[in-house]
């Protein structure tokens, strides 16, 4: 048996490149929410994977990319922060659809980690083999990675693979979270990121990136075995609240029905969810309520 092996591996990337797939696959539970629209992933969120020799701790982490909204910029500064210290830097592209001089410009922003380098091409299975290799061999050239690691994060293939290259590379050390602990994240938290995550995908095309989420109740009741939630949604205008409400209520109460359902498997326990509506007017520009809605302007270090 090997010495003990832990650190903090974090997950990078442009938006909608899989990276909240690929953690939620390395940790082999949901942890983050998933939606095809990129820029999902607003917070730092972080997940354990604890293995017979090794505790992997993975951070999912924001898109980077060029937004101009205080909250755009305060997502780049998140992902780019949690970079910063972590032991190993997975860097995600898409095996479909690589995009080298944005990749390279957000790899170079990590310039000063100290981080070992593994290039992870998600997406494997969207492509024919022969198609990898010069893909590989232009990143190379680019900076010299100590892992190019294919990956399907949909299909779970080479992430066997991934797993164990990334024990070889990691510190002796003790765990740094007990063994049966999966990520660091308040159930309000979780609760409040699935709730997010519906309404993405009820409204697709219309609210995307302008809503937020805030848990004001969060009750358990053990006689009743039932949990009362309440939540707020909040939006920055008049118009996106009629949309999220729909005619007669129809839409928040889907958003309601799939949230619940989701949170009722997740708690083991009856819910009661009940949905608010409040506008924030343009509060993604808003540094004061940005910090209320919990998403701040500085970035702990990690351990």
């Amino acid at each position: 048996m090997g010495p003990f092996k832990s650190g903090f591996i974090s997950i990078l990337g442009r938006p909608n490149v899989g990276k909240s797939t690929l953690f939620n696959r390395l940790i082999g539970d949901k942890v983050a929410i998933v939606a095809e629209k990129p820029q999902t992933t607003r917070n730092r969120i972080l997940g354990i994977k604890s293995m017979s020799g090794g505790q992997l701790i993975f951070l999912d982490t924001p898109g980077i990319h060029s937004g101009r909204s205080e909250l755009n910029q305060r997502m780049v500064r998140t992902a780019i922060a949690s970079g910063r210290d972590a032991d190993v830097l997975l860097f995600l592209i898409e095996a479909n659809s690589p995009l080298v001089e944005k990749d390279q410009s957000m790899i170079e922003s990590f310039r000063g980690s100290k981080g070992i380098r593994f290039l992870v091409i998600n997406k494997m299975d969207l492509v024919r083999r022969e198609r990898l290799l010069p893909i590989m061999d232009r990143y190379q050239k680019y900076y010299p990675f100590k892992e190019i690691i294919p990956v399907s994060a949909l299909t779970g293939e080479g992430i066997d693979i991934l797993l164990e290259e990334i024990v070889k590379v990691l510190p002796e050390s003790p765990p740094y979270y007990p063994e049966d602990m999966v990520t660091d994240q308040t159930e309000r938290f979780w609760v409040s990121e699935v709730i997010r995550e519906k309404v993405i995908h009820h409204c697709y095309q219309e609210i995307p990136y302008s809503t937020a989420v805030t848990i004001e109740a969060f009750k358990e009741n053990p006689e009743k075995k039932l949990v009362l939630i309440k939540a707020t949604i909040h939006v920055e205008r008049d118009s996106q609240k009629k949309i999220l409400i729909g005619k007669g209520g129809e839409k928040i109460k889907k958003i309601g029905e799939a949230a619940r359902k989701e949170v009722e498997a997740f708690l083991g326990t009856k819910v009661y969810l009940e949905l608010w509506v409040s506008v924030e007017k343009n509060w993604t520009q808003n540094s004061q309520v940005l910090d209320q809605l919990g998403y701040p302007l500085t970035f702990t270090h990690l351990s």
